[in-house]
């Protein structure tokens, strides 16, 4: 299924590089949901890093395809068709996301460790997310400019 054509930023550059970036930015509002809740809660019932890590990809990666499938599943498709849209969307660039956001949390001295009282947990997050959405965004541009990722879910939109 090919729709690299179907949006007139695959012709532009700076037209592809704006729909990255929606692409990216809507793909985080979701990670960054189901990550901060899962180190929130990992955090307050004190679990070592990686139950915590588990829970919080665990919830990134259902916030992000719920972000996807939710407005489709509004739209009218049916929900055959859109589970294999939302996980060829998203897939890769949540994949990335919380690769790079949880190799961050880890890197940060003391950030796995700080309380969700501590700056030093908020502060870090910000910038896990902030490094995790810099890295995604190359990748959702490669995606879309094949007529994969996010491109495959604007070929459903109005």
């Amino acid at each position: 299924m090919q729709h690299a054509h179907a949006h007139p930023g695959h012709r532009d550059p700076a037209g592809l590089n704006r729909l990255a970036v929606v692409a990216t930015a809507h793909c985080l509002t979701g990670c960054a949901i189901g990550e901060i809740l899962g180190l929130a809660i990992g955090t307050a019932l004190g679990w070592g890093n990686v139950p915590t890590i588990a829970l919080a990809v665990g919830l990134a990666f259902l916030f992000g395809y719920s972000f996807t499938a939710v407005p489709l599943l509004r739209s009218g498709l049916a929900l055959g068709t859109v589970l294999p849209l939302a996980l060829a969307a998203d897939t890769f660039s949540i994949a990335v996301m919380e690769i790079v956001d949880n190799a961050m949390m880890l890197a940060i001295p003391g950030a796995m460790d700080a309380g969700l009282g501590d700056a030093r947990f908020w502060l870090s997050l910000a910038v896990a997310l902030a490094v995790a959405f810099a890295a995604a965004v190359p990748v959702n541009r490669w995606l879309i400019a094949r007529g994969r990722g996010h491109a495959v879910v604007h070929a459903h939109h109005g």
